[in-house]
């Protein structure tokens, strides 16, 4: 199957537009953890199994498992494994170089470890991009309208009168062949989101920024699904999986899961 089929199979089977981003941060987990074998894998499939009943992916940013050189990476694999057949698997791994570097990277997330899409930067071009979605049954969310402050030193810069974002929509929207291509558009900047959905209204969006960055919630929904062919799936961190440092931190997370699923469908 098509990674966006897959995609919306999944959204519309456990009816969910919620990721769960799996950002171990060794500092802020439960401080029993630090004394496991391998915190990094025992907080994340506690997590994974507190909160996958509500979840339709999840989302593990590698940075936080390649700050602890090769045990974090082995743990990046272990966790990968973990995770159920029923979500989608979402390596944050931002990648995007040269085609035979780009190659390469989509080896070690596609067939060395089991994800099912990666997110991917733009900047270098299709060739950078195209190797991640050469197979139709994995994807990749392309960078458009990040959620972080510093997007605006050059997402909103103009060349012919249209936004880089908004190129970069048109672009991927073209290189959408497969079906297996969507984008990353933050929702600290609904008003983006629905220009962006105006240009490419079938392809799946990436939202993050809705928990602890402050997104709204609300018109990101209306913005991305109004009209919309395409699945759209939510990303939560750290108001999910640090919800508490307590012994019911697992109870916690679960509890702000289903609240923000059951949000986000109250809204659609």
């Amino acid at each position: 199957m098509k990674f966006n089929d897959a995609l919306s199979d999944i959204c519309t089977k456990k009816n969910s537009h919620l990721c769960v981003g799996l950002d171990v941060d060794l500092t802020k987990v439960p401080a029993h953890f630090n004394n496991t074998d391998d915190p990094l894998v025992e907080f994340g499939k506690a997590i994974i199994q507190a909160t996958s009943e509500y979840a339709a992916a999840f989302k593990i940013n590698t940075a936080f498992f390649e700050a602890y050189g090769v045990p974090g990476w082995q743990a990046l694999a272990k966790l990968s494994k973990i995770l159920p057949d029923d979500v989608i698997k979402i390596a944050d791994a931002k990648r995007g170089d040269i085609g035979n570097t780009s190659r390469m990277y989509a080896r070690a997330f596609f067939r060395e470890m089991p994800f099912d899409c990666i997110t991917v930067n733009p900047y270098l071009g299709h060739d950078a991009v195209s190797p991640f979605i050469e197979d139709e049954e994995k994807g990749a969310f392309i960078l458009c309208v990040t959620s972080n402050k510093g997007a605006a030193d050059f997402q909103y810069l103009e060349a012919d009168n249209k936004t880089l974002y908004s190129q970069i929509a048109r672009k991927v929207d073209r290189w959408n062949e497969s079906k297996n291509c969507g984008l990353v558009v933050g929702a600290t900047h609904p008003d983006e989101i629905r220009k962006v959905r105006e240009i490419a209204p079938e392809l799946p969006f990436l939202i993050p920024g809705i928990g602890a960055q402050g997104g709204d919630l609300e018109l990101s929904v209306r913005y991305s699904m109004d009209k919309s062919r395409a699945a759209v799936i939510f990303n939560s961190s750290r108001g999910i999986i640090y919800a508490s440092q307590q012994e019911n931190f697992a109870e916690m997370a679960a509890q702000k899961s289903k609240q923000m699923r059951d949000a986000i469908n109250a809204l659609k």
